[in-house]
């Protein structure tokens, strides 16, 4: 396990804090501020439970709110009933994101669980074991279903699964007491979860998206006027003019390359820039492919950012039902677990990223032709005929498809459930998985843009001193430098692993 420690406090815990957890085993430590908030929390619910009634605490859930609850095992009734989640089992990092927001959400202190709960899930974060989890079982308004499981397992009905890294033994079973179960459960913990890795892997496919388009550009010799700082001034999107910047960052230059050129070739200064003394066609202005990536790909950036601010308040927030306040001695029953912010920016997002990803599959056909590139159709070599690169626009446009079909909104989908009393739900559990799904899709048509790129780099011996060559000569080097036709699963496989190195460039 990495040495890096992250304190969950209920109240300052980024994103990006949920996926170092997940994906990289950071370690976690509860802040005691948190876990006093909790406990108090905890009292405060206690105590008004016995004097009012407290929706799943002394009542049923659901349809049944009007039914007073009946015996002491009512919240281990409640667990049992609600853990028939459904599909595959979720993959570990999953799983342990759901564990660190939950956590995290416990130690804002508005729901009145045992903090003993908290501890435990760390513990479990810390050793290794973890809960089984299903992928099927929530709408938008609350991960019962896997909260349920979940809570089994912590109380020791339901048994870990240990993780190939386990060490020691899992965590001692927690007593569930009264009013536990639904306070445990009312949350939307593993959407948000889910949601963090889905939004940390969309994040660095973004950035290592400009780095691919820059050696597309470099590739094609595509003029930088587009991305002079003036245009940006002059429409000063916070996303675009952050793209345009980074990309004259990855050309090593702030200023226009020329486009328009003497029929002898290009201008010394574009020929500097490029890295290229050749003569090259003369294009007044490139494709949309070119041209327009600041403004398509910084609407991305833009719905990456506010995604990230809507999973800021979801991983510090103190949203279940009833929301205890201990400091006033009451509770509050309300919707604030409903997860509609987060599905419109999670839909935001996928539909941006769609719209870039069909840049980056325009750009690779541009690559191919020799009307841009001076080589060969498809950058084949060999016999006349042969195919070269051809069937890369077949494979990213079938992975643009997929990410087309993921990126349809989830909010538009209905329901009414519990004798039609919850009437409206957000999906945004659809919407995290549909966005997962979509990051994936997406690496993979940036993966057939990289190794497209490099060879057409290759092919016109550009190599540029600059951040962009840099990148270059990082691809290049484990890139296979084989021209003739063979399979090229490989090369793309290569290539998708590589975009986490660049994306640091």
């Amino acid at each position: 396990m990495a040495a890096r420690t992250i304190t969950l406090d209920g109240a300052g815990v980024a994103a990006a804090d949920i996926a170092s957890v997940a994906r990289h085993g950071v370690r976690v430590r509860l802040c005691p501020d948190g876990l006093g908030r909790a406990a108090a929390a905890r009292a405060a619910a206690e105590e008004v439970a016995g004097r009012r009634a407290v929706y799943g605490r002394t009542t049923g859930v659901g349809a049944n709110r009007t039914q007073a609850a009946a015996g002491d095992d009512h919240g281990v009734r409640l667990l049992r009933s609600h853990a028939g989640g459904i599909g595959a089992v979720l993959p570990p990092e999953q799983v342990r994101a759901m564990l660190a927001v939950r956590v995290n959400q416990i130690l804002a202190g508005g729901g009145g669980t045992d903090p003993a709960f908290a501890v435990a899930m760390a513990e479990a974060l810390g050793s290794g074991y973890l809960p089984r989890v299903h992928e099927f079982g929530s709408l938008g308004t609350g991960d019962l279903t896997a909260l349920a499981e979940t809570a089994l397992t912590l109380t020791g009905e339901r048994p870990w699964v240990a993780t190939p890294d386990a060490h020691g033994g899992p965590p001692a079973a927690v007593r569930p007491r009264p009013g536990d179960a639904l306070a445990f459960c009312s949350s939307g913990a593993l959407t948000v979860g889910q949601a963090v890795l889905g939004w940390d892997q969309i994040v660095r496919s973004l950035r290592a998206a400009q780095v691919v388009a820059a050696l597309s550009l470099v590739a094609v010799h595509a003029g930088t006027e587009p991305y002079h700082e003036y245009v940006h001034v002059r429409r000063p999107h916070p996303g675009p003019a952050a793209v345009a910047a980074e990309t004259r960052r990855l050309l090593g230059d702030d200023r226009p390359v020329p486009v328009r050129q003497d029929p002898g070739g290009p201008a010394p200064e574009a020929r500097r820039l490029l890295g290229d003394d050749r003569p090259v066609p003369a294009r007044v202005q490139d494709p949309f492919a070119h041209r327009c990536h600041p403004q398509v790909h910084g609407a991305a950036v833009e719905a990456a950012d506010a995604l990230e601010r809507t999973l800021a308040v979801e991983i510090n927030a103190a949203a279940e039902n009833p929301l205890v306040d201990a400091s006033a001695g009451t509770v509050h029953h309300h919707g604030g677990f409903h997860l509609a912010s987060l599905t419109l920016a999670l839909d935001h997002l996928r539909l941006a990223v769609l719209n870039t990803a069909h840049l980056s599959a325009a750009r690779l056909s541009s690559l191919m032709d020799p009307a841009f590139t001076g080589l060969r159709p498809f950058l084949a070599d060999g016999p006349d005929g042969s195919s070269g690169l051809m069937v890369l626009e077949y494979s990213a446009s079938s992975a643009l498809a997929e990410l087309r079909a993921r990126a349809y909104p989830a909010s538009l989908g209905h329901t009414a459930v519990s004798r039609g009393l919850e009437e409206h739900a957000s999906f945004a559990s659809q919407a995290a998985r549909q966005t997962l799904d979509a990051g994936r899709a997406y690496r993979l048509v940036l993966a057939c843009e990289l190794v497209t790129a490099v060879r057409a780099l290759r092919g016109r011996a550009l190599s540029p001193a600059t951040p962009a060559g840099e990148a270059f000569a990082v691809a290049a080097a484990v890139l296979d430098p084989r021209t003739g036709d063979r399979p090229l699963t490989e090369d793309v496989e290569t290539a998708a692993g590589l975009l986490g190195r660049l994306a640091e460039i």
